[in-house]
């Protein structure tokens, strides 16, 4: 599969099989995924995957969205993506690099997670980026120690339908050249 076959196909998954996705097959995209570009090769973006119990929790934390709750629960499992806070967008002495401030992290995040979703896909998994959820009870099902943040879930299995692509912008609309 070419880098262009991987970004034009992959389409978020809200359906999934029975199959069971092997936890050394994770490691593989893992694996992968560890090559998003980050802010000073930070590499802040850190993954966990929850099945069984945890993942029963966390479909519980979508309230604000029940619709998300019934995808987690269709999933065989949930990756958390979550960050390492205060290293993205510092210098050593603590100062910001950038007048992004924190929300430099929230790029690689961004970056991190379509990283892993792209890789999942060229395995032949199926993900959905989800952001509509309790994410105080979700930090806590987790369990996430100090000093980070939970930033999405993504639902992940074996696809059960293969949705079209929806319509897209033209270049048109999308580019701008200057002078």
């Amino acid at each position: 599969m070419t880098a262009n076959e991987c970004i034009t196909g992959r389409r978020s998954i809200r359906s999934f099989t029975d199959q069971a996705v092997s936890h050394e097959l994770i490691e593989e995209i893992i694996a992968t995924a560890a090559y998003a570009p980050s802010w000073k090769n930070t590499q802040v973006a850190r993954y966990t995957v929850v099945e069984g119990a945890a993942k029963d929790a966390l479909a519980k934390c979508t309230s604000i969205w029940p619709g998300n709750g019934d995808i987690i629960n269709n999933a065989p499992m949930v990756v958390a993506v979550s960050v390492v806070t205060g290293r993205c967008g510092y210098e050593r002495d603590g100062s910001f690099s950038t007048p992004k401030g924190t929300g430099w992290q929230m790029f690689d995040a961004g970056v991190a997670a379509q990283t892993f979703c792209l890789a999942a896909y060229e395995k032949g998994l199926g993900t959905v980026i989800l952001g509509l959820y309790d994410e105080e009870e979700a930090t806590k099902v987790l369990g996430l120690p100090e000093g980070r943040e939970l930033v999405t879930l993504i639902p992940v299995g074996y696809p059960a339908v293969a949705p079209t692509a929806p319509k897209r912008k033209s270049v048109e609309d999308l580019l701008a050249f200057q002078s």
